[in-house]
């Protein structure tokens, strides 16, 4: 029995864990953050964004623009930021001057590879109606996303860029709260569709088999929990170090994958419990992109309830289209074998995960 599991285990990882290792690390590869302030005639926005976009004006190669740098590069950013963050108001596009951005702490993004920088935006008349386009994005990245915070008159309102979602116009006085909940819809539905280490977690559950009514059980357990942690991270009620929720995630795969394997009647009636305490720790993963944004008061409630209808959204997807593909399998002589070189795959992958998290 043991010399099987090995095999099962090495050739499982050498299906999924060369695939699937990479992806989980690359995470939110192409985050950026701009903060804008509206004025009467003229927006400011500090934007952080990857240092790669604009490489050719990165003269000492320290992964991040230095105030000398974007003084020195003040032609070429403006050229190469006029046509990707586009600002029109009634169809007149504002005239565009870059700046080191001073007095400003950046985002919690990844430390050299990030630069921040302040852009103004003018017009000869007062701005009513505006269209935001942004394009500033890391090419061939399908985690891209930017979260403008637009800060008018003190209200606050946010909206998440993707490659997808690159426009958003708004009428200055006026709320467009449903627009922030899709957009914050959109991007929960992008984050667990690209968590290839969530997408295998919830793969993983459905491999053990069992019926519909523990399905759902097993589903609802997972929601609840992720939903719990996920606020309260978000609220900053529960902060821990993110290596060590990564690491957890990865360990949540591995023992799943490893209780498929050695499965009883026991392990399936208790799987809701097992799914519903690692549940805890996949909502602290899901937090971490929201963390990065700093969103508060009626803003943040807002953002916090789309994300996490997005990503239920993109987990009852995952988990239906699994479950008929897995119900189309019944009857088949090898179905059991599949269910057992599946999880064997998954628990070399999470395995993979495990040591790289807690190395790095």
């Amino acid at each position: 029995m043991r010399t099987r599991v090995a095999v099962l285990a090495l050739l499982g990882a050498l299906l999924l864990a060369g695939v699937l290792s990479g992806p989980a690390q690359a995470h939110w590869a192409d985050l950026a953050v701009a903060e804008v302030v509206v004025g009467d005639r003229i927006f400011r926005i500090t934007l952080t964004f990857h240092t790669g976009l604009v490489v050719e004006s990165e003269d000492d190669r320290s992964g991040q623009l230095s105030p000398q740098e974007i003084l020195a590069h003040r032609a070429a950013l403006t050229a190469a930021l006029h046509d990707r963050v586009r600002l029109t108001n009634n169809g007149r596009v504002g005239s565009l001057t870059i700046a080191p951005a001073e007095g400003t702490t950046p985002p919690d993004l990844s430390a050299g590879t990030h630069s921040t920088i302040a852009l103004t935006y003018a017009w000869p008349d007062a701005v009513r109606g505006l269209n935001v386009h942004y394009g500033l994005f890391l090419p061939g990245v399908s985690t891209a996303s930017c979260l403008a915070t637009i800060v008018e008159a003190g209200r606050v309102r946010s909206f998440v860029f993707t490659p997808e979602q690159s426009e958003f116009s708004f009428v200055v006085g006026r709320a467009a709260g449903w627009r922030q909940a899709a957009s914050f819809v959109v991007l929960g539905i992008k984050h667990i569709l690209t968590g290839y280490d969530h997408i295998l977690f919830l793969l993983t559950l459905l491999m053990l088999g069992g019926g519909l009514r523990q399905l759902l059980k097993i589903v609802t357990a997972f929601t609840v929990a992720h939903s719990v942690t996920l606020s309260l991270a978000v609220l900053n009620v529960i902060t821990l170090p993110a290596r060590l929720v990564e690491s957890g995630i990865a360990l949540s795969i591995t023992y799943v994958a490893a209780e498929n394997l050695w499965r009883n009647d026991r392990s399936l009636q208790r799987r809701w419990l097992v799914t519903f305490g690692f549940g805890l720790i996949h909502g602290l993963g899901f937090a971490s992109i929201l963390k990065e944004f700093h969103l508060v008061g009626a803003n943040l409630a807002l953002s916090l309830v789309g994300f996490n209808l997005g990503v239920e959204i993109g987990q009852v997807a995952i988990v239906t289209t699994a479950f008929l593909g897995l119900l189309a399998l019944r009857g088949v002589p090898w179905e059991a074998g599949i269910r057992r070189w599946i999880s064997a795959g998954a628990m070399a992958a999470g395995l993979i995960w495990f040591v790289q998290r807690v190395s790095f």
